[in-house]
């Protein structure tokens, strides 16, 4: 059996062992790099470890060390915090403080998982409080991340951006940042318009006024204006915001030090992993005690995933697969109709499987057809990016999940069947529209 055969088999393996099983994809990538490239390809194992990914698990190390360290001080309840209040606490901008909270912490490197374990219970306790659809405000929260997560120092990001430069394939870091922001901010503007948004407007938390004995912690949530709008808590009630700390000192010097990752990376062009880890070392000897478990929290697990994944599609090339599959769509004739399919297979794998693992293969897969130059490649790249990130609202991803377990006050059994066939929505149109609204006026 040809090289190429076998490594397709291997990966197709690959995906169907970590769908059933809860073994790490990127372990079982390294499983299979090691076996198809040493008994098939004939490579050496120091050959097979050149394409072991070092910088991108760098960036992967410093960006997710540097967010444990945020998370840990408050810097991040400060930022939810502080959104909520620069909308003067009204109840319908709240799922979109949400969305935009989420798209920040994925942007400024925070792994999109991370991101909505840490804002999807904030999210759907307001909504539960408040008497938000739950499905808007878990589903705002997903988007959120993904929409943020293409920018050129997030996780996605870097990584579509760093397979799309050793390809040699046309690159535009910003043009995958924003065409990702604007598709998942048209859909949450569906969604808020489908879901009862609408019905939010006019009311309001009141996030300033003073409160007495019976409301100690925070302030009470009213309708809008001081005797108008329904309220959506009574006046003595117990519906208060959570208690607000004042602002420390190491909270300041943290958005400090995120503010200049952004700036030596994106201006100066410094590695991103790098300078993180230096950012993050520095905030930790400020309070070493306090930060000394937050090299644990670095997410290990998406390490590995994307190290495995990276080193296996090494592998991949080394043996001729990707220009044999390359050759086969090409054969297709219609590089519309090849553009598609890939939007849809990492659409559908996504959805149960790892989309930073799918991204990577996907544009990979793309590269020969893309190097053809019949087709524009920055506008492919977006739809594959952006089809294999939406799906993550599946309640078989880790975020859709996250959602459902993080619901309050629902039916769980409904609220599972309403995510299905939102997410079941998503995966049918998702990445028809990517391809529609990416690709083919690239074509035309």
């Amino acid at each position: 059996m040809s090289p190429e055969i076998v490594s397709i088999l291997a990966l197709v393996a690959i995906f169907a062992v970590a769908t059933f099983l809860p073994i790490n994809m990127g372990a079982l990538a390294f499983v299979a790099a090691f076996l198809v490239g040493t008994l098939s390809v004939g490579l050496t194992s120091d050959e097979i470890l050149a394409g072991f990914p070092a910088e991108l698990v760098v960036t992967l190390i410093g960006v997710t060390y540097l967010f444990a360290i945020a998370q840990n001080n408050g810097t991040v309840d400060l930022m939810v915090r502080g959104a909520v209040r620069i909308v003067g606490g009204y109840v319908a901008a709240i799922p979109w403080i949400m969305f935009a909270v989420t798209a920040l912490l994925t942007a400024i490197g925070a792994l999109s998982p991370a991101a909505v374990a840490i804002i999807a219970p904030i999210a759907l306790g307001f909504a539960a409080r408040y008497g938000i659809n739950p499905l808007l405000m878990g589903m705002m929260v997903v988007h959120g991340a993904q929409g943020g997560g293409f920018s050129p120092i997030s996780v996605y990001g870097v990584t579509v951006n760093t397979i799309v430069e050793d390809e040699g394939l046309p690159s535009s870091p910003v043009t995958v940042f924003l065409a990702s922001l604007f598709f998942n901010l048209a859909i949450a503007l569906v969604l808020f318009v489908l879901f009862g948004g609408r019905e939010l407007l006019g009311r309001r938390v009141d996030t300033h006024a003073e409160v007495g004995a019976d409301h100690p912690h925070g302030a009470v949530v009213r309708g809008h204006g001081a005797a108008t709008g329904p309220a959506v808590g009574g006046e003595g009630d117990d519906d208060v915001l959570p208690h607000t700390s004042r602002v420390t000192l190491e909270q300041v010097l943290t958005l400090v030090g995120l503010a200049t990752v952004a700036v030596l990376a994106l201006v100066f062009d410094l590695d991103i992993g790098l300078v993180s880890i230096t950012v993050a070392v520095v905030l930790a000897m400020l309070s070493a005690q306090q930060h000394k478990g937050a090299v644990t929290q670095i997410s290990w697990s998406t390490v590995l995933l994307i190290a495995g994944v990276l080193t296996f599609v090494f592998v991949l090339q080394e043996a001729g697969t990707i220009d044999y599959v390359g050759e086969a769509v090409t054969g297709l004739g219609v590089p519309l109709v090849v553009a598609l399919l890939l939007a849809y297979i990492g659409g559908v794998v996504s959805a149960f499987a790892s989309s930073t693992a799918i991204i990577g293969v996907a544009i990979s897969l793309a590269v020969p057809f893309l190097l053809a130059g019949d087709i524009g490649a920055v506008g492919v790249v977006v739809a594959l990016s952006v089809a294999s990130t939406i799906v993550d609202v599946s309640p078989f991803s880790t975020n859709g999940a996250l959602v459902l377990a993080n619901a309050q006050d629902v039916d769980r059994d409904r609220f599972y069947k309403q995510l299905l066939a939102y997410s079941g929505v998503v995966v049918t149109a998702g990445p028809f529209l990517a391809w529609l609204v990416f690709v083919v006026p690239g074509w035309l």
